[in-house]
């Protein structure tokens, strides 16, 4: 049974899904873009939410849709089959970062394994946040779980590939930050001429390689 505060308004359009887990925000979210809600304009996954915006929709009728989808898709078991096969992106790294040496020496490992555990598995899309196109990327190898900069840098470059925490990211414009950079990318994860303007979408597959 979903509990009526599982679901909740969100602003004047929303409403906010809670589901509890990453796995199952990317199960409801792929079932939505499947069969989008009428008025619906807006799906935005994260680690325990769904967020669905539908401007001058019906909400209850949205409520109970929402609701079905929730436990239906919470119900799923796994030999019910994924919602959609995750497409892959291989990110190429240059590995030059200025925090790769005391990645190295944070996880007690030297900088080839470091790089070796960073491209020795896939990682997956959580979600995006931060800023435009920014994903964060789950599943990084624990060594590899350093904690951020003390103090953020007033500037980090475009295509920067970094660690915090349990996460991995590719900076996909110059903005202010305070992960660790491992190296950089000549692939361009966002652009807003492009369609879809990023790569990167909830439960996408990334590999890390170097270039």
């Amino acid at each position: 049974m979903i509990r009526e505060h599982m679901i909740r308004p969100a602003g004047e359009h929303g409403l906010l899904v809670e589901t509890g887990s990453l796995e199952l925000s990317h199960r409801v979210d792929a079932a939505l873009r499947r069969e989008r809600p009428d008025g619906v304009v807006e799906i935005v996954p994260g680690p325990g939410t769904v967020l669905v915006v539908a401007p001058g929709g019906d909400r209850e009728r949205l409520r109970e849709r929402l609701a079905d989808v929730l436990a239906r898709e919470r119900d799923r078991t796994p030999d019910a089959g994924p919602a959609d096969a995750a497409p892959v992106v291989t990110v190429p790294v240059v590995y030059d970062g200025a925090d790769l040496e005391p990645v190295a020496e944070l996880a007690g490992v030297g900088v080839d394994e470091v790089i070796a555990r960073h491209t020795g598995r896939e990682l997956v899309v959580g979600w995006l946040g931060f800023a435009p196109g920014f994903a964060y990327l789950t599943g990084l190898d624990p060594v590899l779980h350093v904690p951020r900069l003390g103090t953020p840098r007033t500037s980090v470059p475009a295509g920067s590939v970094a660690v915090a925490g349990p996460y991995s990211a590719v900076y996909p414009s110059a903005s202010p930050g305070g992960w660790r950079l491992l190296g950089h990318t000549t692939l361009r994860v966002w652009d807003v001429a492009a369609d879809p303007p990023s790569p990167f979408r909830p439960g996408t597959r990334v590999r890390f390689e170097p270039a």
